[in-house]
C-alpha cells in the first residue's frame, strides 16, 4: 500500500485544482476493482460502494467513493505514458520485494483493442505492443503503437527495459538490423523469427544449412492433445558469416525447428520448417525451449486479457482512456497471478470479489 501511493502519488493529476478525490486513492479503487474483476468504470464505481467499509480502513475517503464519471474522466485525462513508467517503477518494486527475477526468455507481440476505436473507423482499433516475461509469466511494459506501426512501437518500447539476462523473442514482423541493435543496446540477446520476405538473408541461412558442419540437435515429442500428435526437432550452427554478409548486428548461430503433426487416424502433414537467427549460441534443446516461452504471450497473456477482463469487447475509446485501462489491466494480471494461492486466475479473481480476507491477502502481497 505505502509502496502504491510512493510511486502512483508523483504522477501529474490532469484535473483541475479542486478535484475532490485525490489521483492516487481513484487509481487504487480501480485497481482493487479490477482485482475484482471489474471490467470498466462503472464497474469500478459500484465496487468501490460495496467495500467502501473496508477501503476506508486503508484510505483517507474523506468525500467517499468516486463516480463512474469521475473514473472515467481521470483515465481520459491521465498522461499514459507517465501512467506507464509508474506501472514500471511499480513492478520493479514489487518483483525486487517479492524476489522475482526478471531474466530468461522476454516475448515482445502486439495486440489490438477490438473495442476502442474512432466512430467510422472499426477497421483500425488502437494497438498495444506488449512486453511479457515467459518464465515469472509478468507483463514488463507495454506502449501504444502509434498509427497502429507495431514495429515503430516495439522499438520505443523496447528503449525503456534493461535486458541483462534476457533472451528478446518476436515474431518475423520484427527480424530487423534496428531491432536486433535496439536488443544489443539494451544489454539483451535476441531469438528472432526469420521468414521469407527477407529473401537474400532467408535464402543464406537455408544454404547455410545445406552445407555440412558441426551442429547440435534436439527433439521433443509433445504430449498428444487435441486428437493430434506433434514432435520438433530443432538444429542449431554456430556462424558469424551470414549476419556479416548481410550487415544484421550480432548475429552468432542459426536455428531450425521442424514440426510435425498428424491427425489421430490420419496421415502425416507436411513439416513445417522455421528458421532462427540467435546473437547468443545455445544448444538446440534450449532452442525449443526459447521459441515454446515465446508463445506463452498469447496463452498466458492475451488470451487472458481477454477472456478474464474483456479486453476486446471493453468500449472505451475516447481520449486516453482505452491506452490507461489497458495498463491498468496488465497490472492486476501481474498482481493476482504472484499471489500464491493454488487456484486459477478466474477463481482468484472471484475470491477477491466475495472473501474480504482474500482481498486484504492479495493487497498484502503489493508490499
Amino acid at each position: 500500500m505505502r509502496k502504491f501511493k510512493r510511486i502512483f502519488r508523483k504522477l501529474a493529476d490532469p484535473r483541475a485544482a479542486n478535484a475532490r478525490h485525490e489521483l492516487w486513492e481513484v487509481l487504487f479503487i480501480a485497481l482493487a476493482a479490477g482485482l475484482g474483476g471489474a471490467k470498466g468504470c462503472c464497474d469500478m464505481a459500484l465496487f468501490g460502494r460495496a467495500k467502501e467499509e473496508l477501503l476506508r480502513k486503508m484510505l483517507p475517503l474523506e468525500h467517499g467513493i468516486p463516480s463512474h464519471d469521475t473514473f472515467s474522466r481521470v483515465f481520459r485525462l491521465l498522461d499514459p505514458q507517465a501512467f506507464e513508467e509508474a506501472f514500471r517503477r511499480f513492478m520493479s518494486a514489487f518483483t525486487k520485494a517479492n524476489g522475482i527475477p526478471l531474466t530468461g526468455v522476454v516475448s515482445i507481440d502486439g495486440k489490438a483493442l477490438r473495442g476502442a476505436y474512432e466512430r467510422g473507423k472499426s477497421s483500425t482499433p488502437l494497438h498495444m505492443v506488449n512486453v511479457f516475461a515467459a518464465e515469472p509469466r509478468l507483463v514488463l511494459a507495454s506502449r501504444k503503437a502509434a498509427g497502429r506501426n507495431e514495429a515503430k512501437g516495439a522499438l520505443q518500447v523496447l528503449g525503456m527495459l534493461a535486458l541483462k539476462g534476457c533472451i528478446v523473442t518476436a515474431d518475423a514482423l520484427h527480424c530487423n538490423r534496428p531491432f536486433a541493435a535496439a536488443v544489443l543496446e539494451r544489454g539483451g540477446d535476441y531469438a528472432l523469427a526469420l521468414k521469407k520476405n527477407q529473401s537474400k538473408l532467408f535464402n543464406a541461412v537455408v544454404r547455410r544449412f545445406a552445407r555440412g558442419g558441426k551442429r547440435t540437435v534436439a527433439k521433443r515429442l509433445e504430449p498428444s492433445t487435441h486428437d493430434r500428435h506433434e514432435s520438433r526437432r530443432a538444429t542449431v550452427i554456430r556462424d558469424t558469416s551470414v549476419g556479416v554478409a548481410n550487415n544484421f548486428p550480432g548475429v552468432a548461430a542459426l536455428g531450425r525447428i521442424t514440426s510435425y503433426r498428424r491427425l489421430l487416424g490420419g496421415r502425416a502433414e507436411k513439416p513445417a520448417v522455421r528458421y532462427f537467427l540467435l546473437s547468443r549460441y545455445m544448444s538446440a534443446k534450449r532452442l525449443l525451449q526459447t521459441v515454446r516461452n515465446h508463445w506463452g504471450i498469447e496463452n498466458r497473456l492475451h488470451w487472458m486479457l481477454d477472456v478474464l477482463f474483456g479486453e476486446d469487447a471493453n468500449r472505451a475509446r475516447k481520449d486516453n482512456g482505452p491506452e490507461n485501462l489497458a495498463t491498468l489491466r496488465r497490472l492486476v494480471i501481474n498482481i493476482i497471478r504472484c499471489h500464491p494461492a493454488g487456484i486459477s486466475m478466474a477463481q482468484k479473481i472471484k475470491r477477491v470479489g466475495w472473501d474480504d480476507a482474500f482481498f486484504l491477502e492479495v493487497l498484502a502481497h503489493m508490499r
